[in-house]
Order: C-alpha cells, then sequence, then structure tokens
C-alpha cells in the first residue's frame, strides 16, 4: 500500500484557539505615557491609533486591558468600537460579547456602524444565528433597530440559506414601524430566486412598485438571473422589454441564452446592447466565448477575443481559462498552454480555477507529466493548489492505472492539510479499484464515513464498476444491498454497471431481478441500461427478447446507436440468422444509421461461414464503396477465410481484387463528388 500511514487518511480536525479575555487589574505591559510631573494622561486618539495600526491582536488586546484598569484613560464608544471590529475580524466573537457586556455595564452605549459590524462578524464566521440573537438584545445596549440593521442581519441570514427565519425578521422590521427600502427588497428578492420562488419573487416586485420603491439595476438583474437559470429565459427577455435594461441585466439574460444554446440570440442581444449605447463588458464577452470554448467552437471564440482588444475591453483571467478550457476539451493543448504562457506575459495572472483547467486537460489527453509540470508551475507562482487541484490529479493517474503516482499525489495532498472531499476519496477510491486493491478501497469507504465525510452514489458506481470488470461481481452485488445504510441510493449508473457485470458472469436470473427492480422503483432507463441488457440477452441467445426491447426503445423515443445495432447483427449472424442481420443492415442504410466496420466485419464473416464467399463478397464491396476499409483483425479473418475455403492460390486472386477495389474506392475519394 503507497498510502502513508496515520494522516494521510486520518485528518485531524484544527480549531483556531480563543483569546482569553480578562481585565486584569494588574496588566503586564505598561503602555502609559507620562509627563514630566508624573501625571498619566492618554488621548483617545493616541488609543484609537495604536489600535488601528496594530496588526497582532493579542498585542492590541493587551494594550486595551492595560488602560482598561488604569485611571489614565477611561474607554469610548470609538475605542470600544475599534477593539470590537478588531477582534471580529479575526473571529473572536466571544470577546466580542464579553465588551458588549462591559460597555453595558458602564453605560456606553452602542452604535449603529458598531452593530452591523458585529452582525457582519457573525456572518463572516457562519453564524448569522448568534447575531440575530444579539441583535434581539440590541436595546440592552443603548440602541435601536434601524433599516440598515435590518438589511445587514438578512443578509446574513440570506448568506447561510436560513430562509426560513427571513420571513419573521422582515415582519418584525414592519413592526418596528420601519419602511424597507430597496436594499430590502433586493435581499428579499434573492432570498425568494434562492428559494425557487418564482410566484414570490413576482409579487415582491410588484410589492416594491406600489410602495413607490422602484426597482433598481440590482431587482432586476436578480429576477432576470433566476428565470434565465430556470429554463424561463423568454419571460425575463420580455421583462427587460418594460423598462432600460443595464449591462449586469443584459449579461444575465446572455447567460441564460448561453445555457439554453441559442447562440445567435446571444449575438442578437450584443447587437441591441451596441443599438442603445451600452458598451459590453468583460462579462459579456467572456460569457460568450465561455459558451463558445466548450462547445468546440474555438475559432469563432478567438474572434470574441479578437473584437475584444479591437473594442478596447481588456480580457481577464476568467477570459483566458474559458478559452483553455476550450482548447484542452479539443486536445489543442500546445495550444492552451500558449494562451496560459501569454496571459501571463500580459500580466494576467492565472488564478487556481485556470491551472485546474490547464491540469485537467492533460490528464484528459494521459499526459500526466505535463499535468504535474502545470502542477510545479502553480506552487512555484504561490498559487495554493486546492482539492479540485488534487482530486483531478488523482483522476489523471487512476485512468492512468498509476497507483503510486495517485498515492503520492494524495499524499502530498494531507501533508499540506488539505481536507480531501468526496471526489478525492472517489478517486482514490477509483485508483485502488484499478489495480485490484479492494480491501484497501473498503477501508478507504470507512475512513470516510469516520472522518464525517460520508460516500455518495458515484463513489460506490466507481467501487461497483471496479469490481465488475475484474470479475468480484457477488462483491459488487453486496456493496449494492450496502449503499443504503450509508444513505445512498442507486441511480440508473449503478444499475447499470451492476447489470453488465451480471450478464458477463452469465448470472441471467440475478440481472433479471436487477431490472425488475429498476422497473419498480421508476429507474429511468437510459440508452445504456437498454444496450447492456440487449447485450445481455443477445449473449445467451434470447434474441426474441432482444429484439422486443429495440422495439420497447422505439416507443420510449431512446435513439438506437451503432452498438445497439452492432449487438444485434453480431448475435444474428452467430445463431445462423442471416437473413435478419442483412435486413437489419439495410434498415440502417435506410434509415441513414451508416454501418461501421463492426456491422460489416460481423455479416461478412457470418455470411462467409455459413453461406458462400460471393455472397460475402458482395457485402464486402459494399462496405468498401461505403468508405469503410478493413483492419488488421478483418484482413486476418479475410486472408484465413479465402485459404480455407478455395485455397492459396485461389485467395491471392480474390485478395488481388479486394486491393483493386480499394483502390478505385481511395481514387474515387480523391476525385470527389
Amino acid at each position: 500500500m503507497y498510502l502513508k500511514e496515520g494522516c494521510s487518511l486520518l485528518l485531524k480536525k484544527m480549531h483556531k484557539p480563543s483569546i482569553p479575555f480578562v481585565l486584569s487589574t494588574n496588566p503586564i505591559l505598561d503602555f502609559r505615557p507620562q509627563n514630566d510631573k508624573g501625571a498619566i494622561f492618554i488621548q483617545e486618539s493616541e488609543v484609537l491609533k495604536r489600535l488601528k495600526n496594530e496588526n497582532d491582536i493579542t498585542v492590541a488586546l493587551d494594550y486595551f486591558k492595560s488602560i482598561s484598569n488604569s485611571c489614565s484613560f477611561k474607554h469610548t464608544p470609538s475605542t470600544y468600537g475599534t477593539m470590537i471590529e478588531k477582534l471580529g475580524h479575526n473571529s473572536e466573537m466571544d470577546s466580542v460579547q464579553y465588551l458588549l457586556q462591559q460597555m453595558k455595564l458602564e453605560g456606553v452605549n452602542c452604535s449603529e456602524d458598531l452593530f452591523i459590524s458585529i452582525i457582519k462578524s457573525y456572518s463572516q464566521c457562519g453564524a448569522s444565528e448568534q447575531a440575530l440573537k444579539t441583535f434581539y438584545r440590541i436595546r440592552e445596549f443603548g440602541c435601536v433597530p434601524t433599516v440598515k440593521m435590518y438589511n445587514h442581519l438578512l443578509d446574513a441570514l440570506l448568506s447561510e440559506n436560513r430562509f426560513s427565519m427571513i420571513n419573521p425578521i422582515y415582519g418584525n422590521m414592519k413592526k418596528d414601524g420601519l419602511e424597507p427600502n430597496v436594499y430590502t427588497y433586493n435581499i428579499l428578492l434573492k432570498a425568494l430566486c434562492k428559494n425557487n420562488s418564482l410566484s414570490g419573487a413576482r409579487k415582491l416586485l410588484e410589492e416594491m412598485s406600489n410602495k413607490g420603491c422602484e426597482p433598481d439595476c440590482v431587482s432586476y438583474t436578480t429576477i432576470v438571473s433566476f428565470l434565465c437559470k430556470y429554463g424561463e429565459v423568454e419571460e425575463a427577455r420580455d421583462l427587460v422589454s418594460k423598462f432600460a435594461p443595464s449591462v449586469a441585466v443584459y449579461n444575465a439574460l446572455i447567460n441564460g441564452y448561453c445555457g439554453e444554446g441559442k447562440i445567435k440570440k446571444a449575438f442578437d442581444l450584443m447587437d441591441e446592447m451596441n443599438e442603445r449605447r451600452i458598451a459590453p463588458n468583460v462579462i459579456t464577452y467572456t460569457t460568450i466565448l465561455n459558451f463558445l470554448a466548450s462547445s468546440g467552437n474555438i475559432e469563432l471564440s478567438l474572434a470574441i477575443l479578437a473584437k475584444m482588444f479591437v473594442r478596447g475591453c481588456n480580457p481577464n483571467t476568467h477570459t483566458f481559462t474559458s478559452l483553455i478550457k476550450g482548447l484542452s476539451l479539443k486536445g489543442r493543448l500546445i495550444e492552451a498552454h500558449g494562451v496560459f504562457v501569454q496571459m501571463s506575459r500580459d500580466g494576467i495572472f492565472p488564478n487556481e480555477i485556470t491551472y485546474n483547467t490547464l491540469i485537467h486537460g492533460f490528464c484528459l489527453a494521459g499526459d500526466m507529466n505535463g499535468a504535474l509540470s502545470v502542477l510545479d508551475k502553480m506552487e512555484a507562482n504561490r498559487c495554493n493548489p486546492n482539492v479540485t487541484t488534487y482530486s483531478t490529479l488523482i483522476d489523471g493517474f487512476a485512468k492512468s492505472r498509476d497507483l503510486i503516482g495517485a498515492s503520492e499525489i494524495w499524499n502530498k495532498m494531507v501533508s499540506f492539510n488539505c481536507r480531501p472531499n468526496v471526489v478525492a476519496y472517489t478517486c482514490m477510491i477509483d485508483a485502488l479499484c484499478g489495480n485490484s486493491l479492494f480491501e484497501e478501497a473498503y477501508n478507504l469507504i470507512e475512513t470516510m464515513v469516520s472522518e464525517k465525510c460520508p460516500p455518495n452514489t458515484v463513489t460506490f458506481n466507481v467501487f461497483i464498476k471496479g469490481l465488475c470488470l475484474k470479475g468480484r461481481v457477488e462483491w459488487a452485488v453486496e456493496l449494492f444491498d450496502e449503499m443504503e445504510r450509508h444513505g445512498c441510493g442507486p441511480d440508473v449508473t449503478t444499475y447499470n454497471e451492476l447489470l453488465d457485470g451480471l450478464y458477463k458472469s452469465k448470472n441471467n436470473r440475478l440481472a433479471f431481478e436487477l431490472v425488475c427492480e429498476m422497473e419498480k422503483r421508476g429507474v429511468k432507463f437510459n440508452l445504456v441500461t437498454y444496450n447492456t441488457i440487449i447485450h445481455g440477452l443477445c449473449s445467451c441467445g434470447e434474441l426474441n427478447e432482444a429484439h422486443k426491447l429495440v422495439g420497447r426503445m422505439i416507443i420510449k423515443g431512446i435513439k438506437i446507436d451503432a452498438f445497439t445495432l452492432n449487438t444485434l447483427i453480431h448475435a444474428y449472424c452467430k445463431y445462423g440468422k442471416i437473413e435478419c442481420a442483412t435486413r437489419l443492415l439495410e434498415s440502417m442504410r435506410e434509415k441513414r444509421l451508416c454501418p461501421d466496420i463492426v456491422a460489416y466485419t460481423s455479416l461478412i464473416c457470418g455470411i462467409s461461414e455459413q453461406i458462400d464467399l460471393e455472397a460475402a463478397n458482395f457485402y464486402l464491396e459494399r462496405m468498401i464503396s461505403d468508405g469503410i476499409l478493413p483492419n488488421i483483425s478483418f484482413w486476418n479473418f479475410l486472408v484465413r477465410n479465402f485459404v480455407s475455403k478455395i485455397g492459396i492460390f485461389g485467395a491471392v486472386d480474390r485478395m488481388n481484387g479486394v486491393l483493386a477495389s480499394l483502390s478505385d474506392a481511395e481514387v474515387q475519394k480523391n476525385l470527389g463528388p
């Protein structure tokens, strides 16, 4: 086993120690300035300056305590506020609460700005509920709620998706006699959109208008983005026509059209922006470039980049990252790396996503040395790799069946205190399964549970696939039954992997039971499911059942692919049903499903073995006329078959004829139509 012992699989949780806050009457440090007569005095401005300029929170706190317990200075609302803000910025919320209590005891009132700072600090710590509890005590500190405070509190709750708390707080705001402003409504709009309440968002827009609070750019951008996200792009377009949209609104709408693949409408919107004299910004161009690059249209992506330069719109990191992604997906890694180098030369620094995108491209191409070189550059440029970086590399090594490489990346990840997530664990399990280390893979699942990172359906799918590929189908079935214990439900991929394993191990009875279970659970069959079952049925001679299943596919609207037809043609030929195979081949041609080398090979082999060479030769010539050239396996079969049927001299004559046909086909191809 190549994984490091202990820390490689068991990451300790790290808790930031809280600063003890006790106002001592015997301060250790003497920060007090003195005059010549021995009288002690400190100006408020000096205290504020010392607190603001001190970067070390512990030293700042020592200074604050030392003058607190002296007669030289009495803390003011400003000094309390500065210290509380400093503690909040460092997430020392217990100390913040202590100081608030001290302010209360000393009769020092808390200002609106300070209370907002406390709410922000709690939000930064992910403790919006604690912010709410503190807010309920606001009057104890000589402060009354304001619209601005409510807005920050609502925003803090929204950041943690505490939707159930937002409406009651909004109700309390109205009870306090405070009228919501546009910022309040925008927060509520975001909450409704995040909570998938389209009708609620529409009603809130109406309420804004009825109360004389006109929606602003943020309001419209929020609602347009939400509509586009949920496929209501045309409704969003109608809404945009009713007001003067900003560039942000147009960007949201363009993103919606790109999400639906309607690039022409996205370009039309850019034209409309130009007509209205609204200049597209870097987000506009990058959104379109990203869609084009992701869909493989690199040339048009480069044209968009050129247009940006012409219009004086400088591309940013996201622009270049989108282009790198598109080039990488097309396997154009030299160009992708060229873009990466050029952006750095132009002073546009790559971020984690840029590096991860390029690493992913090299991994897809199986070039792990290239991926590691990018990792080295990432570290050299002080851009810290994250869990996505490591997961991508582990996955690349897993696909290359390089367990040592995967293990080294895993160990590097944990040595840098980067906690693996479910994706990283799943990739490592794939690497272990690829090397038949199933016990170690299972132990890693148990580690996931103990580390509070439970496996998901994809984790089990990878494990089940690995077991089935190595013939360990019984264990795969046991693992399938174990999924529910881990709170995972099987999806169609789970069933497909297990079905494939069961059919290949000739366990047709259990495969049939699994198909019945899928239907009972309402799991929708996809193309892979049908092809797996058809292949399994054909393998055991159940051709009629396979044929019925093809009919069911057609009724369900699932398009038959080459694998489906090749499987059936091979089975028909194997079981002597040559006529059915030839009819199916002709049907493929009629429906413009061009037969490939696999279909022709199966048919020609079946005809030559069960009928005669002349009949086989007809399909051989048709194959060549269709522009499909024989591969090595086909040539080997052809030569052996000719020799066995007509002898070596006859085989030579026949092969000369085949080669002549090939030459004619090549000439015709070069001449064109």
